[in-house]
């Protein structure tokens, strides 16, 4: 068991900071959403599905014949980033105008909208399994979709016996590059303004100028947008994805948003990283088919102890 730690930590360590980035873009929708509306969008874990679904569709455009390095590499991630994103984004929009506004407007209760998003969820699972997947790739919409490797997996250093490979270094910066954006946007604009004062007091908000539908639109789109992001680093990382890819992965990214303090979102960063380094330092003494048990023991213990997370600090207290 000794000799297990020993080999596989470091290793273990550099595929938790992989994974946990991705699990941080995702938590950031659920955090963002509820913060603002006290809700959790559980089709969310579909926009990431999507986001995943454009990167396929861009791939498998681009058709590379073998894997890019250099100015090619950061030419096509570039564009899957902003395809993915912006797909994503634009899907998390139509979410909320349909599933969500109607609710809202007649005063619904949030049990309410806690049913009408596990809806939206099936129905995007199944619309894309029996329509749009066959029509946009011509095989089973059930079945994996394979993507192209766009990256060529070269070993830029090693620490220890761990090798950082080219692929790990783009998932890794990518994700705290969009997160520090995202940071910087709330707290120093003034859509970002506009986020913390509905988030903090609606009616007052409301008083004061702010127009909610637009905020509450805005919440979406970078939510949506950071999964889009999150869903093409995961294929260029995984290089698969399927219907439902969303779902255990989505209910990690809930979990590592709770983990962190969720409506914080510097707390979605260290919850992600957080549980994608339980996770896998766990598997070194349970097995990597325990990865899963683990996230949501995780989540358990933290609800249980510490509900409001490890930071705990909310997006409405966040500073002006």
């Amino acid at each position: 068991m000794l000799e297990d730690l020993t080999n596989q930590f470091l290793p273990s360590t550099v595929g938790g900071l992989v994974i946990g980035s991705i699990y941080a873009l995702v938590a950031l929708g659920y955090t963002m959403v509820y913060g603002v509306l006290r809700l959790i969008n559980f089709a969310h874990s579909e926009i990431f599905m999507i986001g995943t679904m454009a990167s396929l569709v861009t791939i498998t455009a681009i058709a590379p014949a073998t894997p890019l390095t250099g100015v090619a590499l950061i030419g096509v991630m570039v564009l899957l980033i902003l395809v993915s994103g912006a797909v994503s984004g634009g899907a998390a929009v139509l979410l909320e105008f349909v599933a969500y506004r109607p609710l809202r407007r007649k005063g619904a209760t949030r049990l309410t909208a806690l049913i009408s998003a596990i809806g939206a969820s099936l129905f995007l699972q199944e619309l894309f399994a029996l329509v749009v997947i066959p029509w946009l790739t011509g095989k089973p919409g059930r079945n994996q979709q394979s993507a192209a490797r766009v990256v060529d997996r070269e070993t830029l250093f090693t620490i220890g016996n761990a090798d950082v490979r080219t692929d790990h270094v783009i998932v890794i910066v990518a994700a705290v590059v969009m997160m520090v954006a995202l940071d910087r946007l709330v707290n120093q604009t003034k859509i970002g303004r506009g986020i913390r004062a509905t988030a903090q007091d609606p009616e007052a908000a409301v008083l004061m100028g702010v127009n909610i539908d637009t905020i509450v639109r805005i919440t979406f789109l970078l939510g949506g947008t950071m999964a889009g992001v999150a869903g093409a680093l995961y294929l260029m990382e995984y290089e698969n994805t399927v219907y439902n890819v969303g779902f255990v992965l989505g209910i990690k990214a809930f979990t590592a948003a709770v983990l962190g303090g969720i409506g914080n979102l510097r707390g979605a960063l260290l919850g992600g990283i957080t549980l994608g380094l339980i996770e896998n330092w766990g598997a070194i003494f349970l097995g990597s088919e325990w990865k899963d048990v683990i996230a949501f023991t995780v989540l358990v213990i933290v609800l249980m102890f510490r509900p409001t997370g490890i930071l705990g600090e909310s997006l409405q207290k966040a500073r002006a």
